[in-house]
């Protein structure tokens, strides 16, 4: 398949677990990490009345320009796209797809990502934090600016 009918994703949050973003996008492949500058990752609920399915909130990012969130640069299929738009909820306002650069060891990425409408701050559930309890550990061996 060629490189036009492909497009990075950056993931932030739950869709740093394969397991989960393959649910509904078997074409999702690992490429990279990555570290998204300008940017800090909050958890939240979108409106007011919203009641997550995780029990708590969900990551968003959101700007601040002397910080950066580390994620994971995963490759897939335009045909994903849809799906990928609709685990984000994002037909019904709940996200915005973004294109940002992401750096990476390589050199920089244009990614597609999401970021929270109508944030309403909200701490993780127990079982939402289970997905970042890696991160450090994951992360601290990259160290590219």
């Amino acid at each position: 398949m060629s490189n036009a009918k492909r497009f990075m994703y950056f993931a932030y949050g739950s869709n740093l677990l394969k397991e989960r973003l393959q649910l509904e996008n078997p074409s999702a492949v690992f490429r990279c990490v990555g570290r998204l500058k300008g940017y800090v990752l909050n958890f939240g609920l979108w409106g007011d009345d919203v009641v997550s399915k995780w029990h708590g909130g969900v990551a968003t990012i959101e700007k601040s320009p002397d910080e950066y969130v580390w994620g994971v640069v995963w490759e897939m299929a335009v045909e994903d796209l849809t799906s990928l738009d609709r685990q984000e909820q994002v037909d019904e306002g709940a996200y915005s797809s973004l294109e940002l650069r992401v750096e990476t060891e390589a050199g920089p990425l244009l990614c597609r990502t999401y970021q929270m409408n109508k944030f309403r701050p909200c701490p993780p559930s127990p079982q939402y934090k289970k997905v970042f309890h890696f991160e450090s550990e994951f992360y601290s061996e990259y160290s590219f600016v």
